[in-house]
């Protein structure tokens, strides 16, 4: 359990690291969440990726609230923000890696 955990919190933190190095990059040039939505759908490639990105999130949105009341892990909607307003590739990874947590919390209690 403890290798993935390990590896969940590793993949949450590149997951982070990675796009907030262009997330910054593109903000420094002065543009705003607009522009940056903007430039997501500026060819068909980056039309792909945005939409496979944003129905990832949102399947994950959908998943996360489910599986936590399932399980009974509390505050879902903050891995939903954080994936929505910081990076889904961070967000979804530490759902995994605090869903472990609890899980194994969970099992030490009965």
């Amino acid at each position: 359990m403890v290798i993935r955990q390990t590896i969940y919190i590793l993949l949450s933190i590149i997951g982070l690291v990675g796009p907030w190095y262009f997330n910054l990059q593109f903000m420094s040039q002065g543009k705003d969440y607009i522009a940056f939505i903007d430039s997501a759908f500026a060819n068909s490639a980056s039309s792909s990726f945005a939409v496979d990105a944003f129905i990832a999130y949102f399947a994950f949105a959908v998943w996360a609230f489910i599986e936590a009341r399932k399980i009974g892990m509390r505050y879902a909607v903050v891995y939903v923000i954080f994936g929505g307003m910081v990076a889904f590739s961070s967000a979804l990874p530490l759902f995994l890696f605090m869903r472990e947590r609890h899980l194994a919390k969970s099992k030490e209690e009965l």
